[in-house]
């Protein structure tokens, strides 16, 4: 992309580089610290939940969440997302996860969602998605985050692109990480996720999704409905698509961070199925 065109471009992009019934998504429903003891039937009764991250973030932005669960003895895992694109990210995790064979809830914040979109794994049972990308086939991060069509995002002046050997990488830039991303907690703590945050492929944004995983399994979709990110109108249309059991949150687009509560809950719901 040219200078100034490319960084609109990429920032419509990365906006996330940015619940269930017993059916699929794509069917009518209702809109890391250790682990406490657990007895094995506590444990073998529930499935594991792995939580994604997506861009602007590190696998960190779960603390919260995961302590909840972990708390309610679910085993939680936090896999490193390498955020170079949907297709070998969701490699990536399928790999990190693989040692599982009990039933899964896979849960995706962000561009995640795009990454667990595209895990196909038996043992998946419920698919959550935190104000998170739902591709499908063929659709990328870029179309879903179009700002013609979605207009609002305040992210494509925070954007810094830095050029590399293997392609151009972006971050936001840490001055504007709170206003844009993560408005509703103290400034120490946007401080803390800017300087955590890994950088994200430009390419992975325009990268054509695989065929939906979340089209086969129940699913939840957790709107941010004071998103500066990602628009909240994105993210109902992506929930209604996905025919998904829907919360809404009055929250930034860190919901995991300042949220974890509600985040938690749509999470547990899924792995109830309930």
């Amino acid at each position: 992309m040219r200078m100034l065109v490319r960084l609109r471009t990429v920032g419509a992009a990365v906006v996330a580089t940015a619940v269930l019934g017993t059916v699929g998504c794509g069917s009518d429903t209702e809109s890391s610290p250790s682990a406490p003891a657990t007895t094995a039937a506590n444990a073998a009764a529930k499935p594991a939940i792995v939580l994604v991250h997506g861009s602007f973030s590190n696998s960190s932005s779960w603390d919260a969440v995961a302590t909840q669960l972990r708390g309610q003895g679910y085993q939680v895992v936090q896999p490193d997302n390498p955020l170079r694109g949907p297709a070998a990210d969701a490699a990536a995790v399928t790999k990190a996860i693989e040692g599982i064979t009990g039933p899964v809830v896979l849960v995706g914040h962000s561009y995640g969602g795009a990454v667990i979109s595209n895990i196909h794994r038996a043992n998946v049972k419920a698919e959550v998605f935190v104000a998170a990308f739902a591709p499908e086939q063929g659709e990328s991060v870029q179309a879903l985050s179009d700002p013609a069509r979605y207009p609002g995002s305040k992210i494509e002046t925070a954007l810094r692109i830095q050029p590399t050997e293997t392609g151009a990488e972006v971050t936001m830039a840490p001055e504007q990480f709170g206003a844009v991303f993560a408005q509703d907690v103290s400034a120490d703590v946007a401080s803390r996720l800017a300087a955590a945050q890994r950088p994200t492929s430009a390419a992975a944004n325009a990268e054509p999704s695989g065929a939906p995983s979340w089209a086969g399994v129940p699913c939840w979709y957790v709107i941010s409905t004071e998103d500066q990110t990602f628009p909240p109108a994105a993210q109902r249309f992506q929930a209604d698509r996905m025919h998904a059991r829907t919360t809404e949150v009055k929250s930034s687009h860190a919901s995991p961070v300042s949220h974890p509560n509600e985040v938690a809950a749509a999470i547990t719901a899924a792995a109830n199925g309930s």
